[in-house]
């Protein structure tokens, strides 16, 4: 599944059926507007482009058994908040498993920019997801959802169920984190230019 791709309700085979036809278009609504939002929350969260498909289900099995207990108007939180759960049980079972996973990109390359700004994308890519490997979960899910997804603080702490003083501090050690991450970095692409 690419990031713009929508989940086939069929591909959810161990999802309870819905109680009722309005249940079974709440989730199928849900499933079309949510999915590509979904899919990029749970790989910015750490999970492996390989296995995003994958976890993109698991978050809407939950979905469909939980459909009567998800207030309306939540489903924004309730779908991050599954997100974040089941993106860090993927890391614990990637971590366990200590193997390399091959992590290309399963998304159709964009025609136009040229082979160098292909390559600068994907180094680009690649620091960023390796920033946010290193950042710790709680501080990531802020910073992924204000930096990347450009959610405002107040939708954040909603998603999250935080005080927004919360969210404001972890946004800001999450730019801590990744500022010192970038001078890291910085530093050892000084170093290896300067040596022989």
């Amino acid at each position: 599944m690419t990031p713009g791709a929508a989940l086939n309700l069929a591909e959810l085979p161990d999802a309870a059926p819905p109680e009722s036809g309005a249940d079974a278009g709440r989730l199928v609504a849900l499933v079309h507007e949510h999915s590509a939002f979904v899919w990029r929350s749970l790989v910015r969260l750490g999970v492996p482009r390989a296995d995003a498909e994958d976890a993109v289900q698991q978050v809407f099995l939950v979905v469909a058994r939980k459909l009567a207990e998800i207030e309306v108007g939540r489903e924004p939180a309730f779908l991050f908040s599954t997100a974040l759960r089941i993106a860090s049980r993927a890391r614990r079972t990637q971590q366990r498993r200590r193997e390399v996973l091959a992590d290309e990109p399963l998304e159709r390359v964009d025609p136009a920019p040229g082979p160098e700004d292909l390559v600068d994308r994907a180094r680009a890519r690649a620091v960023l997801d390796g920033i946010l490997d290193m950042m710790p979960l709680d501080l990531r899910a802020v910073f992924v959802l204000f930096e990347l997804e450009q959610a405002p603080t107040t939708e954040i702490a909603a998603l999250l169920d935080l005080p927004p003083g919360t969210v404001a501090s972890r946004l800001r050690r999450a730019r801590e984190h990744f500022q010192a991450a970038v001078k890291r970095l910085d530093a050892r692409a000084t170093f290896r230019g300067a040596s022989p």
